[in-house]
């Protein structure tokens, strides 16, 4: 089912009016209103930001049910699915702005508690940022091989719609119902941009095209896991199979009919889609570049500056390289190194239970080795899970999926074992570490985990804060003790290296005008992962510009911060306390951690 939302936000005196008209579905007309987000005039010091904050949350979820599955919430919106709608997103983004603009007109940061004034300074950091790239919201590809909505909305509805009752498995259904109306919806959008010279490359076409034959196979994805769920649950078996049915009878009215029409829409762009691979050919895709690239790092770093920083680090990482190289006794270049390593089969596994029963290993011994560098610690358990047939051809190599706050979703690894000639063993552990732990599971878990902050502090993010961890914690488990063997070790190296030339090959795609075959040449000639491997990244790179350039620059700077704190606190310096600093705020932009950071450091010398 499709709400069909209309906002208007305004201010006036002092308060942030949210009034929600007409929330249609194919079914009904039920109106509502979404909760009020005062910004109360003239508060007490340091009293009313907490509420404040609380309601917007509250106005935010009221326009997104999938916000809500997210966080675990299961009410009258369960079966529902955000709106598609431009204006939606208009009215998003209009609710988030006049909230902005409130709390600055209500709240004075020099009177506020010091937490308050940071989330006072978080919140208008993230609204000027979301601000500048409005103007490019239809910039993004609604379907690719990475983020796109024909495998991400499937993939939602398998791993974030729980299903304990029989309500909650009627909401299910009345999702997959509600598919056809949204696909149809984002499909119509994806040709309006098309004719406007924004869609992606020829190429992206056929993942999205097989993610979509995928899904209209005898066997779906999706019929079958809302079986596997009903399956469990403690009911009668005539009412199993009457919600079976039922969804199935939902996928051949609705979803699938409009999956077939999606199809023959993106048959159709792919016939006169472009070649060229960079944002740079859109309409203003220069500024759209450095939009992102400033959203994502959190600096004003410009391209050439990140392009220029990759190949110095890709410089350093090499010659650390070559000494684990003379230390195995490999006699050869680099570059023969790297084509051992590549092409072969002892570095790889040679099945999939084998491959995760290692990961498992390598995790349970890191856990146990946690709280000698930490004090945070999560209560969230980590599961490891391959990622789905339907979309593992396309999808990304790795990633993670938070815990939900009310402890009914633990936090996920998503290993994409779909080739594991992709998946090297060198690499296993400093994967692992990056997703799991000390990186994305523990960090991530530990913030929605701290209650005492403000809900968009808790839930929300800055990419290089979050990915800078994630690649830090590669490096820190080095220091934990782990990668006791040297071409582990190199992998970690690998996978640092990986990074680095990401900072060369996403600025030489979007900015260089670079073409998808010389960025792949880039990463054959000077990295040892394996062709699929090298191809499946740079796709990557090309459908999410910019995003990529943040996990090295953050954890560069994560690095020059503790080994600040060393260096002017010598014996009395601790690093579960650094840690403690970097983790208890939630995720920050850059500059903001770099001065929580010289606080602390300020507080520890006396």
């Amino acid at each position: 089912m499709v709400s069909h939302l209309r906002l208007a936000a305004r201010l006036s005196s002092g308060l942030l009016v949210l009034a929600l008209a007409g929330c249609a579905s194919a079914t009904a007309d039920p109106v509502a209103t979404a909760p009020a987000a005062p910004a109360p005039a003239d508060p007490p010091a340091g009293a009313g930001l907490a509420e404040f904050f609380d309601k917007y949350d509250a106005a935010q979820l009221s326009l997104s049910p999938q916000g809500k599955a997210y966080r675990g919430i299961r009410d009258a919106d369960y079966g529902k699915w955000d709106d598609p709608s431009d204006e939606s997103e208009v009215a998003t983004h209009k609710l988030q702005q006049a909230t902005a603009e409130a709390m600055r007109g209500s709240f004075d940061p020099a009177r506020l508690s010091t937490e308050d004034a940071l989330s006072f300074e978080l919140f208008n950091a993230q609204a000027e940022r979301a601000d500048r790239l409005f103007a490019f919201r239809d910039h993004g590809y609604l379907f690719d091989q990475m983020n796109g909505a024909q495998s991400r909305l499937p993939a939602f509805l398998i791993n974030i719609h729980r299903v304990s009752n029989v309500a909650e498995a009627e909401a299910y259904v009345e999702r997959i119902r509600g598919l056809g109306p949204v696909l149809d919806s984002l499909t119509a959008q994806s040709a309006e941009r098309a004719a406007k010279g924004l869609q992606p490359p020829k190429w992206v076409y056929a993942y999205v095209i097989s993610d979509i034959g995928n899904l209209l196979k005898p066997d779906n994805a999706v019929v079958e896991d809302l079986a596997a769920k009903v399956g469990k649950l403690d009911i009668a078996p005539a009412e199993k199979t009457r919600l079976v049915a039922a969804a199935g009878a939902a996928w051949r009215e609705s979803a699938g009919p409009a999956y077939e029409r999606l199809r023959a829409e993106m048959q159709r762009q792919q016939a006169s889609a472009p070649t060229e691979d960079g944002v740079w050919r859109m309409p203003d895709g220069g500024a759209y570049y450095a939009a992102l690239l400033a959203n994502y790092t959190t600096t004003d770093m410009t391209a050439a500056q990140i392009h220029d920083l990759g190949l110095s680090e890709v410089a350093r990482i090499h010659g650390e390289m070559k000494k684990i190289m003379a230390q195995v006794g490999f006699k050869g270049t680099l570059q023969q190194f790297f084509a051992h390593l590549r092409d072969s089969p002892q570095y790889y596994y040679t099945t999939r239970e084998a491959y995760l029963a290692e990961v498992d290993a390598k995790v349970k011994a890191m856990e146990a080795r946690l709280p000698a560098f930490f004090n945070m610690l999560p209560k969230a358990p980590l599961q490891v899970k391959a990622v789905e047939a339907f979309r593992e051809k396309s999808a990304g190599k790795a990633f993670y999926q938070s815990p939900s706050p009310d402890g009914s979703r633990p936090g996920t690894y998503y290993v994409n074992l779909y080739d594991l000639r992709d998946m090297s063993k060198t690499e296993l552990e400093a994967l692992a570490y990056h997703e799991g732990v000390p990186g994305h599971h523990l960090q991530r878990a530990v913030q929605t985990e701290l209650t005492g902050l403000p809900p968009f502090r808790r839930f929300g993010g800055f990419t290089a804060y979050t990915e800078g961890w994630g690649l830090y914690s590669e490096e820190l488990a080095k220091d934990m003790g782990f990668y006791t063997d040297p071409y582990s070790d190199f992998g970690r190296l690998g996978m640092e290296l990986w990074r680095a030339c990401r900072l060369v090959v996403d600025t030489g795609i979007h900015d260089k005008r670079w073409s998808r075959e010389q960025a792949i040449q880039y990463l054959k000639d000077n990295t040892p992962n394996p062709q699929g491997d090298i191809e499946k990244a740079i796709e990557r790179y090309i459908v999410y510009p910019g995003q990529a350039t943040a996990y090295l620059i953050g954890k560069l700077k994560i690095m020059e911060l503790r080994g600040r704190a060393q260096a002017a606190l010598g014996d009395r310096f601790d690093i579960r306390a650094f840690h403690d600093v970097v983790l208890e705020s939630g995720p920050v932009p850059l500059d903001i951690l770099e001065r929580r950071v010289d606080a602390w450091i300020a507080t520890q010398k006396g």
